[in-house]
């Protein structure tokens, strides 16, 4: 019986070794080629853990075994070898599951972090807004002033100013090249707990100059009891003049002074995208450029600087001009104070960019009673407040239009004394 393993190749004529016949020495015969099958694979003995060990595999042996580490998918000790996974088993397939989203927390950080925005903004915007404001008038220089009332009283002015306007501004709005400038519309605006209430006061009123001091040079000037037109007031010596002149004539105390000039106006009916009124009756004005159809439409700020400014086309001529200014601001400031204009910053910020580039306000108006004197403006036509002319007796004086003495002083103690208006005007 052959002692060769299965696979030898060669015959009986090949022996060699121990009592081969071959004259071959052994050590030059070649070793015929035996293929092995490869062993099957065996686990390595298994070796119980002591107590607070692992399995131990001998020296050198990786057994695949993971002694503190996690693997995505797999549970700890999740190999891939034969004797990994869980004690006493393979890969168990355990999953360890995600912990549930804090929706509760998400909501406050996000509320959170849109309050601390919205903040930064309103703060950036009013410190841009405040240091847009021209606050150039000093009523400090203002004297003998009457005693403070209940409420805030507004003295609003729109001048005939040209400032910033070039000559094609100039030709297209109609306001013509005249230097300096002067009070083209005045009006009291008195906001108190009755309601608001605005008193137009014609620029042809018959009223005395009192006693003042320059607002540039300082010098005092006696009053000579000399009466003109209210609005040479303000040409003669400003607007601190000007509030002198109406707190001496009403007895009122003007608590701010607030001026916007023709190219500011304008530019603010633009920024907002025109103001719509409704136009009882046609009428024209080849001075102030005015042409205008029955009905309601929108007025652009060209349109609408020519609106306020018409009184050679009425019969009442500057009575009928200062009701039309009265309807017209006031349906300014509606329109304006809207979500559409105040929730959206390419609206908002033209809008008060335009007005307070050509705002000029006391020294001591802050943007809150800027804003409560719009508000009140608005109200004036939204039921909450009263617009009139002052009272007026019908006579005039070297044409100019004399007041009611005795209804005025009425009607000021019921500002004062922030009552209810009762008293009518002109």
């Amino acid at each position: 019986m052959s002692e060769w393993p299965d696979g030898r190749n060669g015959g009986s004529g090949e022996r060699y070794g121990q009592g081969s016949a071959s004259s071959r020495p052994e050590s030059a015969r070649a070793m015929p080629h035996v293929r092995r099958r490869p062993a099957p694979p065996q686990s390595p003995p298994r070796i119980p853990p002591q107590q607070g060990q692992g399995y131990d595999e001998g020296p050198g042996y990786d057994s695949g075994y993971n002694t503190g580490q996690v693997y995505a998918g797999q549970s700890r000790g999740g190999g891939g070898g034969n004797g990994g996974g869980r004690r006493g088993g393979g890969d168990s397939g355990y999953v360890r599951p995600r912990p549930a989203a804090d929706w509760g927390r998400r909501i406050k950080v996000g509320a959170l972090t849109l309050v601390v925005v919205l903040l930064a903004v309103s703060v950036g915007t009013y410190f841009w807004a405040d240091g847009k404001l021209k606050r150039e008038v000093d009523l400090s220089k203002v004297i003998e002033r009457p005693g403070e009332g209940d409420g805030t009283n507004y003295l609003v002015v729109g001048s005939d100013s040209r400032e910033g306007m070039t000559a094609e501004d100039k030709k297209k709005l109609h306001t013509g090249s005249a230097e300096g400038k002067r009070t083209d519309s005045m009006m009291i605006l008195h906001d108190g707990s009755n309601g608001p209430t605005l008193i137009s006061l014609p620029r042809d009123s018959n009223v005395e100059i009192p006693s003042f001091v320059g607002s540039e040079s300082g010098k005092k000037f006696a009053g000579t009891g000399r009466t003109t037109k209210l609005n040479a007031a303000y040409a003669e010596d400003g607007p601190e003049l000007l509030v002198r002149t109406v707190e001496f004539n009403t007895g009122l105390r003007i608590d701010h002074y607030v001026e916007i000039g023709f190219g500011g106006f304008a530019k603010i009916v633009d920024a907002i995208g025109g103001v719509e009124l409704d136009i009882p009756k046609a009428f024209k004005d080849k001075k102030s450029g005015a042409d205008f159809q029955a009905g309601k439409q929108t007025l652009d700020g060209e349109q609408s600087l020519a609106f306020v400014r018409t009184r050679y086309a009425f019969a009442g001529s500057d009575l009928d001009r200062t009701k039309n200014q009265q309807k017209f601001l006031a349906a300014l400031a509606s329109q304006t104070a809207t979500p559409s204009t105040v929730l959206n910053p390419f609206k908002l910020y033209p809008t008060m960019g335009a007005g307070l580039d050509t705002l000029v306000v006391d020294k001591d108006m802050s943007l809150w009673s800027l804003g409560n004197m719009f508000f009140a403006m608005k109200g004036v036509t939204g039921g909450e407040g009263t617009s009139m002319n002052i009272p007026l007796t019908g006579e005039s004086v070297n044409g100019n239009l004399v007041w009611d003495k005795t209804k005025v002083k009425q009607l000021v103690e019921q500002l004062k004394n922030d009552e209810k208006v009762t008293v009518k005007g002109s």
